[in-house]
């Protein structure tokens, strides 16, 4: 395969409290993107700078995280906002990592969405617009990140604002092209070799095997490599290791304008 090119990002600075760097340093040697939380499900205005920081060090675009405001669920619980509470939050957020960055020298690249905020959004138009347009206020070459073949893809589109296809690595799907529910037992890959082996399959074939065997098409853009598991730079790592072997280069997006 050759000449191709993707997108590793991995969500960082989901501390609490006093720092902890836990596996987002070692991880920046590995992606070429970082999406980092910004206070509501979980980071703070310390944490944002110091990940910010690392990822500039490093060579790595930084990205806004925004979720609902839910410390106690990671952000991963369902919450029943309106489309103008959603647009509010995404403002105050993204607004919040904008400046974080700017101040320390560098640029915001990217938006995106985490845990159930970005799973709504990605069935919900009118969720998708608000976040969209959120984004599109803060900075107008800020590319939203969302879910392949998603609402979020498709009314960021609309508006004008350049976006990134992204896909899991070590999650499985349905056959209409959604991450099975975390509540689900077969949520996860836990296998390696079975998480690099889908993405490769990705990003080659542009589809993806689902839990009931269906083969589904995707666009491939973005990869998400999770980095809060025990085993998580040590995957970080074979990914690497075999898309180099593959001549797949690993580079941020480019910005269109």
């Amino acid at each position: 395969m050759e000449n191709k090119q993707i997108d590793l990002n991995c969500d960082m600075g989901e501390s609490f409290g006093a720092w902890t760097i836990g596996n987002d340093e070692a991880l920046m040697d590995l992606i070429s993107s970082a999406n980092i939380a910004c206070g509501f499900h979980a980071g703070d205005a310390s944490i944002m700078r110091k990940t910010a920081e690392l990822a500039l060090q490093k060579n790595v675009s930084v990205g806004a995280h925004p979720a609902f405001p839910d410390l106690q669920g990671f952000g991963r619980r369902n919450m029943q906002l309106s489309p103008q509470e959603v647009y509010d939050i995404c403002v105050y957020q993204i607004g919040a990592m904008y400046g974080t960055v700017r101040a320390l020298g560098g640029k915001l690249h990217h938006v995106k969405p985490h845990g159930a905020l970005y799973n709504m959004a990605a069935k919900d138009p009118n969720l998708a617009k608000a976040i969209a347009q959120a984004t599109k206020v803060i900075h107008p070459s800020l590319i939203l990140y969302g879910l392949s073949g998603s609402h979020l893809i498709l009314e960021a589109e609309k508006i004008g604002i350049q976006t990134a296809s992204e896909v899991f690595a070590d999650r499985t799907y349905q056959n209409d092209g959604s991450l099975t529910p975390r509540t689900q037992l077969n949520a996860m890959i836990e296998n390696t070799q079975d998480a690099v082996s889908q993405v490769i399959m990705m990003i080659e074939k542009q589809c993806v095997i689902s839990t009931d065997g269906s083969e589904v098409p995707l666009k491939a853009d973005t990869v998400c490599i999770h980095g809060d598991g025990i085993h998580a730079v040590a995957f970080a790592t074979e990914l690497h290791k075999e898309l180099t072997l593959r001549n797949v280069i690993i580079k941020a997006i480019n910005k269109e304008s």
